[in-house]
């Protein structure tokens, strides 16, 4: 039977309804909770709820079991409203070991409900996670309610009759857990019944017993005599725009983004990469697209990986490489040559935590000065970024689109929090998009010969490919003539061709969308202005504060350099400027730098998301101390006042 301990939660009690329900489910890394978070998803969506997820891993590749720095994490929020986040305190923890559970109950809501499988909290379990007593005996987990079983030992008599042995049946406590959770939130067993045949196609005997497993935590929910916390807790589908949907994560949105814009350029796609966390699934899913004319590399190091992609650029293909911080950083003087030779290349940043090898598997957006500046010489180039992991298709595309339109390298920023995630994808009309074909040099453009840096009015050079009859050329690294191409450094040329190049990718500034409002007026008291992921967050914060009657808006900004044309008009009608950014403020810096606007930071560099709640603090206590007092806000201290004293 399970041990109860507290009072049961009202929003839990009996068979309830919730608008939303954020659940988190932490355990070992080996004990298969980003497969159980990823079919817990699954079968969400076929709910019919909106959703955000966010999946924690740590930065072992296999960590010692049981310790606290092996903690693996997958956190869902779902609901019947409009979900941008993966939402900020747990209504529900389901905590698999003693590890688990130190190092993620902080995050839960007073009141919240906790999960716990007894089986694990053992004596050498609960010295490993550094635990003096066991914290169902010492009043430590009084403000939640707990609901602590042996589902170790459940599982393995789930699973009894298929013979496995017990390191085995124990690797079935996913399933167990996962049939218990799909109990709790109403959902079908059906899909992951196909889904386990699927996977254990070879093994059948594997399958039944997962399936077993499933049964068996699900059948727990219904019969269990249990007076407390566990009840079923129903969440409606919510309102959406009919279409095709499907659920995508940042890794798999970018992928097909990049193809799709090459479709519409006409080209085909060469991607060369070398694996990084997390930009490796960006690899991992082209390889599985050679039908739409993909090409994909695993070169032998970073620096390998983007020159063979110039290289594709050169012959005629859009070439395509991706890295995270440290690789970007070897990626660098490649950057320059195809700055220098103006070819186009996309090249895609999915940031960590830095410097360094930093934190592998956590997210940060501490490469923005990387980008803008992070080369060496005078070598500006186009830097976009995608707002969450459906925006990342969109965002795609229009890397594709600036590069082969303006013969550039062209920097696309994400984050761990965008690739890692996932969020239901209205799959879009390929119709609605419009094509922008290019088109190669096929005549002299000379009197006397090809002229391969002859600019036409926007100071674009033409693309040629290698042996096309009688336009025979050369491009490099080293600085080239006007025009012809000829090696020339005299001090008059180098001018004029790096005047020529910055002008260039100014000029893109005319060629992108004005800046809009997200939310709010086009006015007022206070602009919040964020980047890349923080956009979720931000427009959540933003809501709830002009809910209050503050004058607050959002505005988002996709193109980073160059900036759009009305920015700093934008920026000036307001009287104040707050920028959330995970890093020390960069983007802060970018925008005083080109505007001279007094703009504040709100950092943080914790390896984890923006909340809600930590925006929506940090916006009310800019307008209760006054911008002139409010100063730098830092997310990671005390300077803003606790999230659990915020009612979500």
């Amino acid at each position: 039977m399970a041990t109860i301990l507290s009072e049961p939660d009202q929003a839990l009690a009996g068979e309830a309804h919730a608008e939303a329900v954020v659940v988190r489910f932490a355990g070992d890394s080996g004990d298969g909770m980003q497969l159980t978070g990823s079919q817990f998803t699954l079968s969400t969506a076929l709910a019919g709820n909106d959703l955000a997820t966010f999946p924690d891993f740590p930065a072992e590749i296999r960590a010692p079991q049981g310790t606290l720095f092996g903690v693996s994490a997958f956190q869902i929020n779902f609901g019947s409203t409009d979900i941008t986040t993966a939402g900020d305190a747990p209504d529900v923890l389901v905590a698999m070991n003693p590890a688990a559970l130190k190092t993620n109950v902080h995050a839960l809501k007073p009141g919240g409900l906790i999960i716990a499988d007894t089986g694990e909290f053992t004596k050498r379990n609960l010295e490993k996670a550094k635990y003096d007593a066991s914290p169902f005996e010492d009043g430590s987990l009084a403000k939640w309610d707990v609901l602590a079983f042996d589902i170790s030992s459940l599982t393995v008599a789930a699973v009894k009759p298929f013979g496995l042995g017990n390191k085995d049946a124990l690797r079935c406590k996913n399933m167990w857990t996962l049939g218990l959770a799909l109990w709790m939130f109403d959902r079908p067993r059906a899909p992951l019944y196909e889904w386990l045949r699927n996977k254990f196609a070879k093994n059948p005997v594997l399958a039944d017993a997962n399936i077993a497993a499933l049964d068996a935590g699900h059948a727990y929910g219904e019969t269990a005599e249990i007076s407390g916390p566990l009840r079923k807790l129903l969440v409606e589908p919510g309102e959406a725009a009919p279409g095709l949907y499907r659920t995508v994560t940042g890794a798999e949105s970018i992928s097909y983004g990049l193809v799709a814009g090459a479709q519409l350029a006409g080209l085909p796609i060469f991607f060369g990469g070398y694996p990084i966390t997390p930009a490796s699934a960006i690899l991992h899913n082209l390889v599985k697209m050679k039908e739409f004319g993909v090409t994909t590399f695993q070169a032998e190091d970073e620096i390998a990986a983007i020159c063979a992609a110039i290289g594709a650029s050169y012959a005629g293909q859009l070439g395509v490489t991706s890295s995270s911080g440290p690789g970007i950083a070897l990626k660098g003087e490649a950057m320059g040559l195809a700055i220098m030779t103006e070819l186009p290349l996309v090249i895609v940043n999915s940031q960590r935590g830095g410097p360094s090898t930093g934190l592998p598997t956590k997210t940060e957006q501490s490469d923005l000065y990387q980008a803008v500046y992070g080369r060496n010489g005078d070598a500006p180039l186009p830097v976009i970024s995608a707002r969450s992991p459906s925006d990342a298709f969109d965002a795609a595309i229009e890397a594709v689109r600036l590069a082969v339109h303006y013969m550039t390298p062209v920097i696309l920023l994400t984050d761990g929090y965008i690739a890692n995630a996932a969020e239901p994808w209205l799959v879009p009309d390929p119709a609605k998009y419009e094509p922008f074909p290019i088109e190669f040099l096929e005549d002299v453009n000379g009197p006397d010969g090809v002229l391969p840096y002859k600019r036409d009015a926007r100071g674009v050079r033409p693309w040629i490919k290698p042996g096309t009859p009688g336009l025979t050329h050369r491009i490099g690294g080293i600085e080239k003539a006007l025009g012809t191409g000829n090696i020339d450094y005299s001090p008059a040329v180098h001018q004029e061709q790096t005047d020529a190049r910055k002008a260039k990718i100014d000029n893109i500034a005319r060629d992108i969308p004005d800046q809009a409002v997200e939310m709010g007026e086009t006015t007022g008291t206070l602009a919040v202005v964020g980047w890349g992921s923080t956009f979720g967050p931000i427009h959540q914060a933003v809501r709830r504060a002009r809910r209050k009657g503050l004058s607050v808006s959002h505005i988002h900004v996709r193109h980073i350099w160059p900036l759009p044309a009305n920015l700093g008009d934008l920026l000036r009608g307001f009287d104040h400027v707050l920028v959330p950014e995970m890093n020390t403020g960069q983007f802060k810096t970018v925008l005083r730098d080109q505007y001279l606007v007094d703009a504040k930071p709100l950092t943080k560099t914790s390896g984890q998301p923006f909340t809600i709640s930590e925006l929506e603090e940090a916006i009310s206590h800019f307008f209760q101390r006054g911008a002139e007092e409010g100063g730098e806000v830092d997310a990671d201290t005390t300077q803003l006042p606790s999230i659990d004293a915020v009612n979500l």
